[in-house]
């Protein structure tokens, strides 16, 4: 893990001596978006007619205990897999805000991955999805904070080395559906372990986001962009890391494979479609596409919730690469 440069880190103690107790205490809690809040599993597959599943257990590539589903095509298992992950502060059935806080204070709003994942198994994929460590039923690491992808990496191997190892599905021919904090740790893994994942046939890879953005847009909403070094002591001071680790750029160049990256244009929690755009760019994929969802802001009621809604371009990219 890297630290700051002395000047920001210079920086941010001048701005601990000048900034005053409210605005401090927006800062902390700005840093604080990296304690994953839990979304509790408010569905499972029976709750879309999807009866034939199974719950799983395996390791992260560090020990950690994750849970998740095996849920097999509509008619009976095929011989192709899609390895299916989440947002923050989400889990594999999606995000509970219509329950109410503290998952409202995010939005107020259902995100069902649940539904996704029987348009999946309705086309003829299996579908293994997952908690990542810290989120859903999965277990807790790195004193309960998420590093973006920068821990969470380790669940990605993980879950490829049950999948490898396993006696049927280590025989199918393999897709990502990795979105976001789970997209940004999809990319990090296949980086760091390019040999797990040269059998992966494509990617579908919604709103992976660098947290520079996030944090440049939520604390000019909130009128303390002028600190933006001072989140970042706040982030080291928890043991996390800086904004700027917290991408998917740094890594966006080892991903070779097809990769059909979704993102909202006029995002409002990044207020910024250039950092979308530029980790595209950056992509090593010979074939790849950007999909921009428009005439929103919204991300996480329709960011998240567009393949649930319109399926078709995702099935699309998994069709032709998958057939």
């Amino acid at each position: 893990m890297s630290r700051m440069p002395r000047e920001r880190l210079e920086r941010a103690r001048q701005q601990l001596e000048e900034i005053s107790e409210s605005d401090y205490a927006k800062v902390k809690g700005l840093a604080e978006i990296v304690k994953p809040l839990r979304s509790f599993i408010h569905k499972t597959p029976d709750d879309h007619g999807l009866t034939d599943w199974s719950d799983i257990y395996f390791q992260s590539d560090d020990g950690v205990s994750l849970e998740g589903w095996y849920i097999p095509a509509k008619g009976g298992e095929s011989d192709k897999l899609v390895i299916f992950n989440h947002a923050l502060p989400m889990c594999r059935s999606g995000f509970p805000g219509h329950f109410g806080p503290p998952w409202s204070g995010f939005d107020a709003v259902e995100i069902d991955f649940v539904l996704q994942m029987k348009h999946l198994t309705d086309a003829g994929y299996n579908v293994l999805a997952y908690d990542i460590r810290n989120h859903g039923n999965s277990g807790a690491a790195n004193g309960g904070l998420s590093g973006i992808g920068r821990w969470e990496w380790r669940d990605c191997v993980g879950v490829k080395k049950y999948v490898d190892a396993h006696p049927r599905l280590g025989k199918m021919k393999v897709g990502l559906y990795s979105q976001c904090m789970g997209g940004n740790s999809q990319y990090e893994a296949i980086a760091r372990h390019p040999e797990l994942f040269e059998n992966v046939l494509g990617m579908c890879s919604p709103m992976v986001v660098s947290m520079s953005a996030i944090f440049d847009a939520f604390s000019e909403l909130q009128g303390v962009q002028q600190y933006q070094e001072l989140i970042d002591l706040e982030l080291l001071k928890m043991g996390g890391f800086v904004a700027a680790e917290m991408t998917p750029q740094l890594w966006a160049s080892k991903i070779t494979m097809p990769v059909l990256m979704v993102q909202v244009k006029d995002d409002e929690w990044t207020r910024n479609p250039e950092d979308g755009q530029k980790t595209f760019d950056l992509l090593g994929s010979s074939d790849k596409e950007l999909f921009w969802i428009e005439g929103t802001t919204k991300r996480f009621r329709d960011g998240y919730n567009h393949f649930g809604r319109h399926p078709e371009k995702v099935l699309s990219f998994f069709e032709k690469h998958m057939a």
